[in-house]
């Protein structure tokens, strides 16, 4: 038999930029980092000065939102200048000719999935949720008296309302905040590692990315610190989301061919899932590394169960780049 070697071409795409890889990380780990330590001796995130009181704005909230959250942004465009890549390929043509399915399932999907796990966990706890929206009900009490006018809807109604302008608006109003990490993630650190495959490369970011965020979720971030095992147990149940989200994000990048389906996928999450929040009784002990968030184990279920489909899947555009 005649032994043929591969092409040049072949063994490039084949290849892993791991000098470009350690650079990014290093300045997307560095700066997040960097900024969760200031917050950290700054109070942390609950005990962090107030910027503008009474508006639940503080320096950790400016911190985490500009800095923490916009770190792998900015290490995508400062590896990019110190390496002297160039710019093609980053993932910012919006694409829409014959890929506008991806923007559709991005914008829609994220909710119904997070509604999803909200069903299950209350499924399997019906003893803590709390069909008279007793903490919405204080909310709204607590503005009335403030405002010194009578709200006339009642709390399942704006609960709806918020539900809709959450699905209609969220995508828009948040992502300018998750541009910032997949801007990074999925628009530089995925198709790095395309050459180890899609699944490899989803999974891995997934993982990396989790890991990230350890020291927000260290400080109370998703989680609070009143679970058992905190706060690693708390890293490990985000890490686990964020491997299933990478999945769906990064399937839907290369089936987009663009950055954009992923920034408003993630902002669709951001958007609805304080709603679990509002079902819950007040009294009720819960365990946040079960839910109701998508972040828990049972919120998360349909995160898991969609992230294993496009796994069986594989990539949407077999053999191309993200962004060809």
């Amino acid at each position: 038999m005649f032994h043929v070697k591969p092409r040049r071409a072949e063994l490039k795409t084949a290849q892993i930029d791991t000098r470009r890889i350690i650079i990014f990380l290093l300045f997307a780990f560095g700066i997040a980092w960097t900024v969760g330590l200031i917050v950290y001796l700054r109070g942390g995130l609950v005990n962090s000065p107030a910027l503008i009181p009474g508006t639940g704005i503080t320096e950790a909230v400016v911190f985490i939102a500009l800095g923490y959250m916009w770190a792998p942004a900015l290490a995508h465009i400062l590896t990019r200048l110190f390496t002297r890549e160039g710019w093609k390929e980053v993932g910012l043509r919006p694409n829409l000719r014959g890929r506008w399915p991806a923007w559709v399932l991005a914008w829609f999907v994220p909710t119904l999935l997070v509604l999803l796990g909200i069903f299950i966990y209350f499924a399997v706890y019906p003893g803590q949720f709390d069909s008279s929206l007793g903490v919405l009900s204080d909310l709204i009490a607590s503005a009335e008296t403030q405002s010194g006018q009578t709200f006339p809807l009642s709390p399942w109604t704006i609960l709806l309302i918020q539900v809709g302008q959450a699905v209609l608006l969220a995508p828009l109003v948040n992502g300018f905040f998750t541009f910032g990490e997949e801007f990074g993630w999925r628009a530089y650190l995925q198709p790095k590692l395309s050459g180890l495959g899609f699944r490899k490369a989803v999974v891995l970011v997934g993982l990396i990315w989790g890991l990230w965020h350890a020291p927000v979720i260290a400080m109370g971030h998703n989680f609070g610190s009143d679970y058992a095992g905190a706060p690693w147990t708390g890293i490990l149940a985000m890490t686990w989301f964020t491997l299933w989200a990478s999945v769906i994000f990064g399937w839907l990048t290369v089936k987009g061919g663009s950055v954009w389906p992923a920034v408003i996928a993630h902002a669709s999450i951001n958007g609805i899932a304080g709603t679990a929040i509002l079902l819950l009784k007040p009294e009720a002990p819960t365990n946040p590394l079960l839910g109701p968030l998508a972040v828990g184990v049972l919120g998360g279920l349909p995160w898991l169960l969609l992230g294993l489909y496009f796994l069986w899947r594989g990539a949407p555009t077999a053999g191309k780049n993200c962004f060809a």
